[in-house]
């Protein structure tokens, strides 16, 4: 809500709400939660419990942003909130990298993709089971673009800490990832660089193998669902193929979206509607949360028309190979 304070007469004066047709009182609270990491770094992060529940033994969904030079802000979440009406509790952790916590923070993600990073959303978890919040045997992670490489790096390093995961806008391999930064982002190359590993040195290029998923394809064992859109210029759709190719080859179950009239994340209220549909059907049955079984026929059509075997998926040029 938005309010007109007049400090004269002292008076508030109600002018708008931005999402009327949203009760405060249908939505649960989001709360901050801090914790220590695996080497004694205190994480804050932001947690929703649904509401009409008891907070004890939930299923949980871990929700890391992207960027990840970014950070999650407190407030209203459209995430959190669809996750909590499904009777998930959500943690979106602010791990080292995230912006607004000081140049020490933030530096102490450099070099860390896959390792520290990830650790701080592994001793989230860790936390809220501890706190009697989460059913261990019932946690996912869900987030798109470098939240879609945490997702992926989730369930190939530590395989035994999720039971369902949707990587949205993921990258895969961070060696084809920088080879494939687009004309506009040329000036942020050495920043990039700086903070993941160089990969014009021999070095840079072992590190970028050793904290890419698709290395460590072989260790997932997490049903994982994987959404992409066609023309992404930042996360290319090979990043996505590679993943599906390696999943597929050894004979495991992995669903596949791909939107053809989208980029870097999905901008089309149909296709939202359509993945996240296919979502939360997807994470209900892993993870025993609810789901709306109905839709509109144009959002089933979508979904339908998104949908990839993954037997169908071929690899375009010749990948750089992780080692």
């Amino acid at each position: 809500m938005a309010y007109l304070f007049d400090r004269q007469t002292k008076q508030l004066t109600k002018q708008y709400e931005t999402w009327p047709q949203l009760h405060a009182a249908d939505l649960a609270d989001m709360k901050v939660v801090r914790y220590k990491s695996s080497d004694g770094l205190e994480i804050q992060a932001y947690l929703t419990l649904p509401k009409g529940v008891a907070a004890k033994n939930l299923p949980v969904i871990v929700v890391p942003h992207g960027g990840p030079w970014s950070r999650t802000a407190y407030g209203f979440s459209a995430m959190h909130q669809f996750l909590a009406n499904r009777g998930y509790g959500v943690l979106s952790p602010n791990f080292r990298a995230s912006t607004g916590y000081g140049k020490q923070f933030l530096n102490a993600g450099n070099g860390e993709w896959g390792r520290k990073m990830q650790d701080d959303l592994t001793w989230g978890v860790k936390y809220l089971v501890a706190q009697g919040l989460a059913d261990p045997k019932r946690v996912g992670i869900m987030g798109g673009s470098y939240g879609g490489y945490a997702t992926l790096a989730g369930v190939a390093f530590t395989p035994d800490v999720y039971s369902a995961a949707v990587a949205i806008v993921a990258p895969s391999n961070l060696t084809t990832l920088l080879n494939a930064i687009p004309p506009y982002w040329e000036a942020g190359r050495k920043q990039m660089y700086a903070r993941m590993a160089d990969p014009t040195t021999a070095e840079g290029r072992a590190a970028l193998a050793r904290m890419s998923p698709l290395g460590s394809a072989d260790k997932i064992k997490t049903p994982l669902m994987v959404v992409q859109g066609a023309n992404d210029p930042r996360v290319n759709k090979a990043e996505a193929d590679q993943i599906v190719v390696a999943l597929r080859d050894r004979h495991y179950p992995v669903q596949y979206l791909l939107a053809p009239d989208e980029g870097h994340g999905f901008a089309r209220p149909v296709n939202n509607m359509a993945m996240y549909a296919a979502a939360e059907k997807f994470l209900a049955g892993q993870l025993h949360g609810r789901y709306q079984a109905s839709m509109s026929p144009a959002v089933a059509q979508r979904l339908q028309e998104i949908t990839v075997d993954p037997k169908t998926v071929t690899l375009g040029a010749p990948i750089t190979a992780i080692k």
